[in-house]
Parts: C-alpha cells; structure tokens; sequence
C-alpha cells in the first residue's frame, strides 16, 4: 500500500516489463503500478550499435504496452552488454553465459541501459540511456564456472549481476545512475516520470 494519497497520480503507471529486477526497482519509488509484458522482437538489426540497440528496443517496448494502456504512462527499459561495439544480451544458458564472460574477463564493457516513458493519451514520449562503465577483472575459468554454479544468471545481459555475488567478478563500476546497472536507472526514471506529470514526492 502506498503512503502517498491516490490523488497524487494523475495517470495510471504501467512498467512494460516482466523483469523482476525492474520491478523490484521501481518499488522503491512508492507509486502504485501494474505490469504488463511487451511483445517486441529483441533482434539486433544489421550494424545495429548496442547503444542503438537498447533505445530502440526500449522505446518499441513502451509503444507496444502503451498500445494497450492508452491512458497510462508506461515505462519501458533494455539493456545491452557492449564489448567493443560487439552486443551482448541474455545468454539464456550455461555455454552461452561461460562464453560472454570469458569474453569480458579482464575487458571494459559498458551496460547500455535505455529507458522510455510513454503516455498515449498526453502525447508524452522521451527516452533516455544510462551508460554504466565496467572493468572485470582477469577472471579463471574455475572462477567463471563457480559463479555461475552459484547464481545462474541467464537472465541477465552480460551474465553478470552485480548486486548478488557478480560484484565479485568486477574491478571497478564507473557510473552516474546507480541502479542502472541492475536493469532501471532510477535517477533518470523520476526524472521521466516528473516530466510525464506523475508527481513522486
């Protein structure tokens, strides 16, 4: 239950999403909120940037739940590994995962991580995108394949998850949204939000 009285939201929110790690997130701002999953094609386009990727991807997420919730503002994120150019998305499975962090042992990637906020009924649209600077450390296979045995993350890009035991893999974080290498950038998500008209405090 919220503590902020139900007047203070105009619209209703919609995050377009069905990662756990987004709406664990969005929580934390205290608004009341649905979910609804977005039916987009995660393909990369042909010399597709990662950092394009993940805007595009984003913005096709909040129109396709827009599309279904006119009235509300709707959120909508990706995010893409990007290893040189090279994008990296959920590995899905074990050799898939094994294969991203050898790649990335000892190698800067930058999380790409897109937001979008829609609302139809306003004709409200703005995007944005939290760059997340990672260096990981010279990593072993045995280190790899103990990691991966205790968090199974194929669900995230990259294979990382650096707010479990993935912190363990990384020499440094270099970022100005905090969250958004969990999956949300929170900082510009209310700033969105605020733009939209949702009043959050």
């Amino acid at each position: 239950m919220s503590i902020f009285p139900s007047e203070t939201f105009a619209r209703p929110v919609v995050l377009g999403s069905t990662s756990r790690y987004r709406r664990e997130l969005l929580e934390r701002l205290r608004l009341p909120f649905s979910v609804s999953a977005p039916d987009v094609e995660e393909t990369p386009a042909p010399g597709e940037s990662p950092r394009d990727l993940a805007l595009r991807l984003a913005l096709a997420k909040a129109k396709a739940v827009a599309a279904k919730h006119p009235d509300a503002v709707v959120i909508g994120s990706d995010q893409v590994a990007d290893l040189g150019g090279q994008p990296l998305g959920k590995p899905g499975e074990h050799a898939r995962a094994v294969q991203q962090l050898r790649q990335m042992r000892g190698q800067t990637v930058i999380f790409q991580t897109a937001l979008a906020v829609v609302c139809l009924a306003s004709g409200f649209e703005a995007v944005d995108l939290a760059e997340v600077k990672v260096v990981f450390r010279d990593l072993s296979d045995d280190e790899i394949e103990n990691y991966l045995q205790a968090e199974k993350p194929y669900d995230c890009a990259g294979s990382a998850k650096s707010e479990g035991l993935g912190i363990a893999l990384l020499e440094s974080i270099d970022n100005d949204d905090p969250t958004a290498l969990v999956g949300l950038p929170l900082i510009r998500t209310a700033r969105l939000l605020r733009q939209a008209g949702v009043k959050l405090l």
